[in-house]
């Protein structure tokens, strides 16, 4: 079996136009199909790459072509950069400039938005134009659709064939502080999450999974590479409302489902047709915390399906899952280890804790990323040598050191206790407060602003942004969040905002003291309501 990302779909034994190895609304492509395309996008593709990792961007819904652009760059010996549908041209920009994106695999549209920050993206030279519409000429910059990209794949052009520890991919999310870091995942880091994965779910050809998270996640990535790693269907799904995703399990008789804490409240809110019990094989979370009262509620309406309550990082892909036989007796626990990987339990001298002791998650094993793109500070902070490791192993062992605080029981299952940095996981994402406020200081309207999360029933945690007004300027709640919204995506707008007068409180450093302002209003949303006064959803 391969190791290698750009195969994934080619070691699965499934043939002929009955074996559909992808679903999109009324397209479908068999694995047959898949299989040409990627190698069509592949030689296309090795024809314009300067060099075997060259960056390819992607940014656009889930669609086919996405799919077949992400493992065909990954065949060429390229690296793929998804980029989340939901994030402004701005956003998108900065990836493209911070990992120096050359090929770019878009929509027209997305393409006219980015038109405007194209000076901010020098080493863009090409531009694959996907679906309809005019697409807009950029000098310096070739503009071609998706079918004359295809048309020009040539059978003698070489390909650069790449090996298990070569770059695959780059999975930018926002850090604590600053823009979002590029996650370097190489083609062992992928392959061998999409093995542990489905080893523990049971997953076979007969299982269809529907994808409803942006491929820009390693969780929504995950249920592409699982799927092709054991020749299943993978039905992407783009909804709009919850009740979407409900019809969508009905039509195309799902039998594996993952999604993230907000999603699952909202799907239990809705009446679920019997017949999907029938088939419902599964349904993971990742991303935060499930509720236990939302987990109750959908093994009520799923009765037969299997919870899997698991734990990630995108710097090494997945680290624990629950045993779905575990459920009833710990509903909050993480589980343990998944296959191929070792969880450490350490205190800050890299001791290891005892059972119960609170200490910091750290991951080892093949999982493990190549670091952050371009950025050896965090990394070092990030990557650090695993503790314990015998002194005659002359080369380092790196490992993840999760900066999230956990313990284990007894029995080795292990409790999330709480996060270290500041970052805020709110709808399933990682949001960094910095950017928030960057944006925030932008409009002209604050003098002072402080973003932070707010624990959230429905949310995991809520945006909320302290300022204070700039001078000569009300307190308008309404006129902020209407200036961020052309620059933010939903996720990341504020759920309420207060007011000061004031300036904001400082800690020992003169820095704005975050923590403080996040105790005073730990229980904002403690009765359930919506107490906001600015509202954003995903």
């Amino acid at each position: 079996m391969s190791n290698l990302v750009g195969e994934l779909a080619f070691g699965a034994l499934r043939t002929g136009e009955a074996a559909r190895a992808l679903v999109a609304g009324e397209r479908a492509l068999s694995y047959d199909d898949l299989r040409s395309a990627i190698v069509t996008f592949s030689r296309a593709l090795a024809g314009v790459a300067k060099t075997r990792d060259t960056r390819v961007g992607i940014w656009m819904d889930k669609q086919i072509e996405a799919v077949v652009a992400i493992f065909g760059t990954a065949r060429a010996g390229c690296v793929f950069v998804p980029v989340n549908p939901l994030l402004k041209a701005a956003q998108a920009a900065y990836i493209a400039r911070d990992c120096n994106v050359e090929v770019l695999v878009t929509t027209a549209q997305r393409w006219a938005a980015l038109c405007e920050s194209i000076g901010e993206c020098p080493d863009l030279r090409h531009v694959v134009i996907v679906g309809g519409g005019t697409a807009v000429q950029s000098p310096g910059v070739r503009v071609v659709t998706w079918q004359a990209m295809m048309a020009e794949a040539s059978s003698g052009t070489a390909i650069r064939r790449p090996i298990d520890v070569d770059m695959a991919a780059i999975l930018y999310t926002s850090g604590s502080t600053g823009k979002p870091k590029g996650v370097v995942l190489s083609h062992r880091n992928i392959v061998e999450g999409a093995r542990s994965v489905s080893t523990y779910l049971g997953n076979t050809p007969a299982d269809r999974i529907l994808a409803v998270l942006p491929l820009s996640f390693d969780y929504g990535l995950s249920q592409l590479t699982t799927s092709f790693l054991v020749g299943a269907t993978a039905v992407l799904h783009n909804y709009l409302l919850p009740q979407d995703v409900i019809r969508a399990l009905v039509r195309e008789r799902i039998t594996g489902l993952a999604a993230v804490p907000p999603l699952w409240i909202q799907l239990a809110a809705l009446e679920w047709p019997a017949s999907i019990d029938e088939h419902l094989r599964y349904f993971t979370n990742s991303g935060g915390a499930m509720p236990t009262a939302t987990l109750a509620e959908l093994r009520r309406r799923v009765p037969s399906s299997r919870p899997y309550l698991m734990y990630g990082l995108t710097e090494a892909f997945r680290s624990t899952y629950l045993p779905p036989e575990e459920v009833d007796r710990r509903p909050t626990s993480m589980g343990k280890a998944i296959p191929n990987a070792e969880i450490l339990v350490v205190r800050e001298d890299g001791s290891e804790c005892a059972p119960g002791e609170p200490g910091e998650l750290v991951h080892r094993g093949a999982l493990v990323s190549l670091g952050y793109w371009n950025d050896p500070e965090k990394t070092a902070e990030r990557f650090k040598p695993l503790p314990g490791q015998r002194r005659e192993l002359v080369l380092t062992e790196l490992a993840v050191w999760s900066g999230d605080t956990v313990r284990r029981d007894e029995e080795g299952f292990l409790y999330f206790v709480s996060r270290r940095d500041e970052m805020i996981k709110t709808s399933g994402y990682r949001v960094s407060p910095t950017e928030i406020e960057e944006v925030v200081y932008g409009t002209g309207l604050v003098a002072e602003a402080a973003a932070f999360g707010v624990e959230h029933p429905a949310l995991g945690q809520a945006i909320v942004l302290v300022a204070q007004p700039a001078e000569g300027k009300a307190a308008d709640t309404a006129a902020l969040v209407e200036a961020c919204k052309a620059q933010l995506p939903a996720f990341m707008l504020p759920q309420h905002v207060d007011w000061v007068a004031a300036a904001l409180p400082r800690n020992a450093n003169g820095k704005i003291d975050r923590k403080a302002l996040a105790g005073e209003r730990a229980a904002l949303f403690a009765g359930g309501g919506e107490a906001g006064t600015a509202r954003g959803r995903a």
